[in-house]
């Protein structure tokens, strides 16, 4: 898979030289945009210029190297003419009354279909819809207008929130396309009432509400819709540096989009630009405010910034705009938990538990309140639900093995570790604490092996390198545990118990030097020292 996009590179030529027979030609012929090699070439051109085709293919070819979009366009001219030679035998001119024939052709004859559920990030694409005979709302509806911009009609995308169809309108009749339907022509107020479309506002505050949706888009502003979608494709493949550029472009497109906004905004929370996040989540919802999940997000963006009374507040409308909406209420629950309003977070999680019972993380994070209260016992009990329900949760076998530890049941507690860890080799919560359960048996061996898994994962935490350490103190192997405390206090220099470690290590390979240096820096930092050492350095260096 390629790694770039929106960029002036070169990919193969979609050339409108098709070699084949036609008795007739297509409207779409001697466009300039036939001859585009990229996406940028394309949003530079007149609007009468672009082929949408080209431009969708090209950004197939971006996706998957094994897509060749000559083809691809080759097939829809032949199927524009086969819907031209079938206009010709019923004297039809390119109007309102060639619906009837595209659809019959599209959807009966050919079968093309809704995909059930948006999880396919390949069935946005023109390719994949041509070869499938399926796809999203906006990729069938893509095809839709490819096929009517080579049969020279008048037909427009059209977006509201969460979906997209296309328009019929010559000035005189207009009719709404409905291509997951089969074609069928709903009205505006269908729309509006089923997506919740805001209405345009004329309060200056409000100026952007609803301000492209319902509208008939130019192909450039269908090319921002694409690219809202596109962006999201490339955030689902873990390709976050593409999504940023395809998102800023879709959100420059159409910036009263509010879909786009909020993609982009997810996009920097992820990368952590918090505050350009916060800012497109709120211009989302200037435009949206109807939003729920763009409520919830900003939610996100605020407790990042410890901003916890905020992201309730977001939370909350969330809710009250999706009462159903269960990760509005995980997440108002974790931001209680963060208060200590521990009841409240409990009643939070009782109320998803209500809506999705089979849902096994709700279960593990009502322990983890439980536990965070003191109230181990209750804790378990919800962490077995969880780990019942779904054997491989890692997160519920470690929670198990904290509060076991906790109620002193060190080998309910290590076997707990060890499920987690036959699950999630890597998770170093439980390597770390499964080590310490070790070591609090004096099993020092073990322990190590532990630690040193931990150090492998994740080389720069302190506190893993000084748990090996303090184990191979108690082992009797100074040398290594020197070796180990000077790795965690060059990555947290002020960590005091680590010094007085050195200065223990130091002391038991006879180097009082160093052994005082460090004894004092412990003092200096705050951990308690033994008089004792303390004296018997003073009075090796006498």
């Amino acid at each position: 898979m390629k790694k770039i996009f929106l960029v002036t590179v070169c990919v193969v030529a979609l050339s409108p030289q098709i070699c084949f027979s036609r008795y007739q030609r297509l409207a779409n012929e001697g466009k300039r945009g036939l001859h585009v090699r990229s996406i940028e070439e394309v949003l530079q051109l007149p609007e009468d210029e672009i082929d949408l085709a080209t431009a969708a293919l090209i950004a197939s070819e971006q996706w998957s190297d094994f897509v060749h979009g000559l083809t691809y366009l080759s097939r829809l001219d032949e199927m524009a003419l086969e819907i031209k030679k079938r206009m010709k035998k019923k004297w039809l001119k390119p109007n309102y009354k060639v619906i009837p024939v595209i659809n019959n052709y599209l959807f009966r004859e050919l079968g093309y279909k809704a995909v059930p559920e948006a999880e396919n990030p390949e069935a946005l694409f023109l390719h994949s819809v041509l070869d499938n005979k399926r796809g999203y709302c906006l990729s069938l509806s893509v095809l839709y207008l490819c096929l009517a911009e080579r049969l020279g009609m008048p037909m427009y995308g059209v977006v509201v929130p969460g979906h997209f169809f296309v328009r019929y309108d010559d000035g005189h009749v207009r009719l709404n396309i409905e291509p997951t339907g089969g074609g069928g022509n709903p009205s505006d107020q269908h729309y509006i009432d089923k997506f919740k479309v805001p209405q345009q506002n004329n309060d200056t505050m409000h100026s952007m509400a609803g301000a492209i949706y319902l509208k008939n888009l130019n192909k450039i502003q269908t090319l921002g819709c694409f690219f809202n979608n596109l962006g999201n494709s490339y955030n689902d493949i873990g390709n976050t540096e593409v999504a940023l550029l395809v998102l800023e472009r879709a959100v420059q497109i159409n910036p009263t989009l509010a879909e786009s906004r909020a993609n982009l905004g997810n996009v920097y929370l992820h990368k952590e630009q918090i505050e350009d996040a916060i800012y497109e989540y709120q211009t989302s919802l200037a435009i949206n405010p109807a939003d729920a999940k763009t409520h919830n997000n900003l939610g996100n963006a605020y407790f990042k910034q410890e901003r916890l009374q905020d992201a309730i507040s977001e939370y909350t409308q969330s809710l009250e705009l999706d009462p159903n909406y269960v990760d509005a209420y995980q997440n108002i629950a974790i931001a209680y938990s963060r208060q200590e309003k521990f009841g409240l977070a409990i009643i939070q999680l009782k109320h998803a538990i209500n809506l999705k019972p089979e849902q096994p993380s709700l279960y593990s994070q009502l322990g983890e309140v439980y536990y965070l209260m003191g109230d181990y016992g209750a804790a378990v009990f919800q962490y077995k639900k969880a780990v019942k329900m779904k054997q491989d949760f890692a997160e519920a076998h470690y929670g198990l093995g904290i509060c076991y530890n906790k109620l002193g049941l060190a080998d309910n507690e290590i076997q707990a570790y060890k499920k987690a860890l036959a699950i999630k080799p890597d998770m170093l919560a439980a390597l770390l604490n499964i080590g310490n359960a070790y070591f609090g048996r004096q099993q020092y061996y073990t322990a190590i092996e532990y630690y040193k898994k931990a150090t492998i994962i994740d080389p720069d935490d302190g506190w893993a390198h000084y748990n090996l350490a303090a184990a191979y103190s108690n082992n009797g192997d100074y040398e290594q545990a020197v070796a180990e405390y000077i790795k965690a206090v060059e990555i947290e220099p002020k960590m005091g118990i680590a010094h007085y470690g050195l200065a223990v290590g130091y002391y038991q390979l006879k180097n009082y030097e160093l052994a005082w240096k460090h004894i004092r820096l412990a003092q200096e930092l705050g951990a308690e020292v033994s008089k004792d050492l303390l004296t018997a350095i003073k009075n090796k260096l006498r």
